[in-house]
């Protein structure tokens, strides 16, 4: 996936990196830390326990090897019978990485408004479709995701770079959505936003964004793993 439009300030940002990467063989090496595009904390999430505003809240748990535990709430205006799933892209072509990964899900539970929903199968490896027990507005998934990461040279390294985005993006590609890094943010960049760098805050503080439409919420994440 490319990105259509890139501000001159976004390019100068991710030279280096793209640069460090290269040097270390295809490896990348997250950037240091950098004051964020507002130093303000960003505003509770719209999808928050309780909300009856629609949008998506993406919770992402960073774990020592790189993988993610990662909670979704989709919050929608007009119930769906059906959940239709992608998996985050490779970071080959995205600025902030360009570093080859290999997304995949592991561990997927669903729950439509209140009710577990039936799987076939909890591994999922490329686009796939659930159907749901009764049409819903209010869906949770839980699940484990890996591959999406490229770890740091040397390996003893906690830095690493990683592609998130919801799961149900294509939902509703204009609803708001927040993604917050329990721990370790170092950067954030959204290639498919026409400003692409989209950390706010300044360290320790840092986060993401808040608000970005759905279907645009791809997020390239600089970050120090847990060890």
């Amino acid at each position: 996936m490319r990105t259509a439009v890139r501000s001159l300030t976004a390019v100068a940002l991710l030279l280096g990196y793209g640069a460090a990467a290269a040097c270390s063989g295809g490896s990348a090496v997250p950037t240091a830390p950098s004051p964020g595009l507002d130093s303000a904390r960003p505003a509770a999430s719209p999808t928050a326990t309780g909300s009856t505003t629609p949008g998506v809240g993406l919770t992402v748990v960073p774990r020592s090897d790189g993988s993610f535990d990662m909670t979704e709430d989709l919050r929608l205006s007009a119930a769906t019978d059906v959940l239709q799933l992608q998996l985050p892209a490779s970071g080959a072509q995205l600025p902030g990485l360009m570093s080859p990964t290999n997304p995949q899900v592991t561990n997927l539970n669903v729950i439509a408004d209140d009710q577990s929903v039936p799987l076939t199968e909890t591994t999922l490896d490329g686009p796939d479709y659930i159907p749901l027990i009764a049409a819903a507005t209010r869906i949770r998934l839980t699940y484990r995701l890996s591959g999406s990461a490229v770890l740091a040279t040397p390996s003893r390294s906690p830095r690493a770079g990683a592609v998130v985005r919801p799961l149900t993006a294509s939902a509703d590609g204009s609803l708001p959505t927040d993604v917050t890094v329990t721990s370790g943010l170092l950067n954030a960049v959204c290639p498919l936003l026409p400003e692409p760098r989209c950390a706010v805050g300044d360290p320790p503080h840092l986060a993401i964004e808040p608000g970005i439409p759905a279907g645009k919420a791809l997020v390239v994440l600089q970050l120090d793993l847990p060890r």
